[in-house]
């Protein structure tokens, strides 16, 4: 019998929703694989937490969530509670000190969504977008002077270093080079920022003569939203600073069909630490509580989190039978259907039990 603990870290908005939604489907694995334990340990961090103790989390959270093999997260955010305090506040101080610097963005179109891209269908945008997640526009340097002065200024320093770079350089290769196609797009801005987006063009060079069987490319981050729109059959696996994978992430999410679908791992990978699992769409107040956020994308989140902890039997019959239920066309209401996320939770249980995998 093997057994994981899960720290779940529910957070704020549709998070609670799609997180219970994704603990029952997590069961519903354990269940049928039958040699499988999941222990799943509630944290109760986020904006309510904050508005009662003035934190988003305790001191000693990281010390808390260490013991874990996984932390399962699900947004955060609130309309009343300022964005910098939540995100710093909870989500990046676990990124950044539990040093997950490979945030990992899969995206696909899966049966039965229908994506917004005219002529585009399954197979042909099939990526992998890998964002250093530790240091870049989000490494959190800079700050304000002469507040409220008509002189006020506010500096957002980006820290790009020769550790970071390579590598993330050096992990986006790696998932590149494990995918059929081995092709690799590089993604900066060098030629207006001409020093650290020049360093990173340097770097994936420098790392591409470790891996000559990966073909690869290099696009400015604007000429890249431009490609990704009109020729996505010609990407693969994609890699970029934190900030402008975070914006070509969420791109890519809306042109699969929706950002209720697309799932993130924040990735140690050297297993110093728990990796965290999170959907990638946010909090999501406007649905919150009406039943139809999608749980899809916290799904598909655990499939990655399984994999991860090597159980990869278990994540592929978990991703089988979410494809299974989406080509049923069993869907909420963002991506054109009209199932609840209890319907949609139901029918992929359904789907794993059923599953002959």
């Amino acid at each position: 019998m093997r057994a994981y603990s899960i720290a779940a870290i529910p957070a704020d908005g549709i998070g609670p929703e799609v997180i219970s939604a994704g603990c029952e489907v997590l069961k519903a694995i354990e269940k049928r694989a039958g040699d499988l334990t999941i222990n799943v340990t509630h944290f109760d961090w986020g904006s309510d937490y904050y508005k009662k103790n003035g934190v988003m989390m305790p001191e000693d959270g990281l010390k808390q969530l260490q013991p874990f093999d996984a932390i399962y997260f699900g947004a955060v955010g609130a309309p009343d509670v300022p964005d910098h305090i939540t995100l710093w506040g909870l989500r990046l101080p676990i990124c950044q000190g539990f040093d997950q610097y490979a945030n990992v963005r899969p995206t696909k179109i899966l049966p039965g969504i229908t994506p917004p891209l005219r002529n585009c269908k399954p197979g042909d945008l099939d990526w992998v977008i890998v964002r250093e997640n530790s240091e870049g526009e989000y490494s959190g340097n800079g700050g304000r002077a002469h507040r409220g002065l008509p002189e006020e200024v506010g500096t957002e320093v980006a820290i790009f270093t020769r550790v970071g770079v390579t590598r993330i350089m050096r992990y986006a290769f790696q998932i590149a080079q494990s995918r059929p196609r081995k092709f690799l797009t590089v993604v900066t801005k060098s030629n207006a920022q001409r020093h650290g987006m020049v360093m990173w063009d340097e770097i994936a060079a420098e790392v591409a003569a470790e891996f000559p069987d990966v073909e690869w490319d290099k696009m400015l981050v604007d000429a890249m939203t431009v490609r990704m729109t009109l020729k996505p059959e010609s990407l693969d696996t994609i890699v970029a600073t934190n900030l402008h994978a975070d914006i070509l992430s969420d791109l890519a999410g809306a042109l699969a069909g929706s950002l209720g679908v697309a799932p993130t791992a924040n990735i140690d990978p050297q297993r110093r630490f728990p990796s965290m699992f999170e959907p990638i769409h946010g909090s999501a107040f406007d649905i919150t509580g009406k039943g139809i956020a999608n749980p899809i994308a916290s799904f598909w989140t655990a499939s990655m989190l399984l994999d991860h902890l090597g159980e990869k039997e278990a994540a592929a019959r978990l991703m089988s039978a979410v494809e299974r239920v989406t080509k049923a066309g069993v869907l909420t209401p963002d991506i054109g259907g009209t199932a609840t996320t209890a319907e949609v939770t139901s029918s992929v249980i359904d789907a794993i039990y059923s599953s002959n995998t």
